[in-house]
């Protein structure tokens, strides 16, 4: 190697090849500059002679170098910010510490930067992100062509009701309006926002989903329009993607929308008006095209009426309104759900059953469903459970009977006492209160309520449906 140094022009071209680097810098054992190139002495604002032989802490502030040295553990791609003398502001480069190495033992540490500005990286990690999301995309449209898409085959039933509903999805789906989804808890809102979504020319682009009641006030904001790194503490490294930016080019569903809190209504507003956002901690707004979608169980209007909800909001969200009708106002879907229910749970558990017995479907039809379709598939689930022979019987569901014996038994009941005396009238009102602090207290959460009061959910929302709470 020593005989490559002999060569004048081979050493030359090496030092000007040190030369070309953003910044260079090599120190000895005892950590001291033995090398600085003219790059990084302009940054630093001192000259080559003051900086060969001194410290490097006397010449690089906070510098990492010294430490490498000692640990001999090479530090790669880390970030360091400096005042550029040269150019008279502040920097941040990315740089590599790497411990030089003779017979197994460090003498010295290499400094240098391989990217002199940090809008470089930004670059590179707007890429990256489009890199992900493209590959997102690709992964939407694999699925979609795997899995095919029939809208009576998500979609089951044959009422009027639910035709109405397939008509207005087919009419609207290919529109690229907003639209908002509304109906009862479990009638299938997100159903009918993934058949929108796969019947729009978006349907090879993502669909995303989030839960507006499930993620706290605070975190939001951010779960929507990502965050950049830094933006807070605890934030991960690198930042963040919002869902918005998943469903670039795609569909977004802003499930129980109702739950937003107004300071974060005015920043979605403001991105449907003007098509982009700002993430949390980022000062550049970001151009975004998506079409929204919204589901909620709540009554909207009469929450902009209230002061609750935002009108302007309102209106951009409902161009056009799908009304789902709750389960007890169809019963004629309540069979052909059954099986397809059925179909599903012996997928699932690898099943023997067959078909739902007439008389059972006869005896469905008469429950009035407070938790709709969700409800269904849960005592046809535990129903399933019980049975031994493939058909699904009434003796299967002693538990669903004996629930809507003590709602017979308690409509009755409060309807003698009230005849009788006043008593009962103040009882059910006290009932009634408590299940509004309940409410209140869960801010709205009716699962939250149910245990804080004590009794099953289903029940609570036939205490719902009584006292008109809903």
């Amino acid at each position: 190697m020593k005989a490559v140094f002999q060569d004048p022009a081979t050493a030359d071209l090496l030092l000007s090849a040190l030369e070309n680097f953003p910044s260079f810098v090599v120190i000895d054992h005892d950590g001291r500059v033995v090398y600085i190139n003219e790059n990084y002495t302009k940054i630093l604002g001192i000259t080559r002679q003051e900086a060969i032989g001194s410290p490097v802490e006397d010449v690089i502030p906070n510098t990492r170098l010294r430490i490498v040295v000692q640990s001999g553990r090479e530090e790669i791609g880390e970030v360091m910010r400096f005042f550029d003398h040269g150019a008279g502001k502040e920097i941040t480069l990315v740089c590599n510490r790497i411990p030089i190495l003779k017979n197994g033992k460090v003498i010295g540490c290499i400094g240098n930067t391989t990217i002199k500005d940090i809008d470089i990286v930004s670059t590179l990690y707007d890429a990256i992100k489009a890199i992900k999301l493209e590959n997102l995309q690709y992964r939407a449209k694999l699925n979609t062509l795997q899995r095919g898409f029939n809208l009576d085959d998500d979609i089951v039933g044959c009422s009027e009701a639910l035709l109405a509903v397939k008509r207005n999805i087919i009419d609207y789906a290919d529109t690229g309006l907003n639209m908002l989804i509304t109906g009862e808890t479990g009638v299938g809102k997100e159903l009918v926002a993934q058949a929108i979504h796969r019947l729009s020319r978006r349907s090879m682009r993502n669909y995303v989903k989030i839960n507006c009641a499930a993620i706290p006030s605070s975190l939001l904001e951010s779960e929507l329009f990502g965050y950049v790194a830094g933006a807070f503490t605890g934030a991960v490294r690198g930042g963040k993607l919002g869902k918005f930016e998943l469903a670039h080019n795609g569909t977004l569903l802003l499930d129980e929308i109702g739950e937003m809190d107004p300071d974060l209504q005015a920043k979605l507003l403001r991105v449907l008006q003007e098509g982009e956002f700002e993430p949390v901690g980022s000062v550049r707004a970001r151009k975004i095209d998506v079409r929204i979608l919204c589901s909620t169980n709540r009554d909207l209007d009469a929450l902009a009426a209230q002061g609750r909800f935002r009108k302007d909001l309102y209106y951009r969200i409902n161009a056009v309104e799908i009304k789902i009708p709750p389960l007890r106002e169809r019963p004629e879907d309540i069979e052909p759900l059954c099986r397809y229910i059925i179909q599903r749970i012996n997928r699932k558990n690898d099943g023997h059953l067959f078909e739902v017995d007439k008389k059972l479907a006869r005896r469905f039809a008469t429950y009035g469903w407070p938790g709709n379709i969700r409800e269904l598939e849960h005592v046809l689930e535990r129903g399933a459970v019980m049975n031994r022979d493939g058909v699904l019987k009434e003796a299967d569901f002693e538990f669903l009977w004996s629930r809507m014996d003590r709602d017979e038994a308690d409509s009755s009941t409060i309807k003698n006492d009230g005849v009788q005396d006043g008593v009962k009238q103040r009882l059910r009102e006290a009932e009634k209160q408590a299940i509004i602090k309940a409410l209140e207290e869960t801010g709205g959460n009716r699962t939250k309520a149910a245990k804080l009061l004590g009794m099953d959910r289903s029940w609570l929302y036939c205490k719902l449906h009584r006292y008109n709470l809903i």
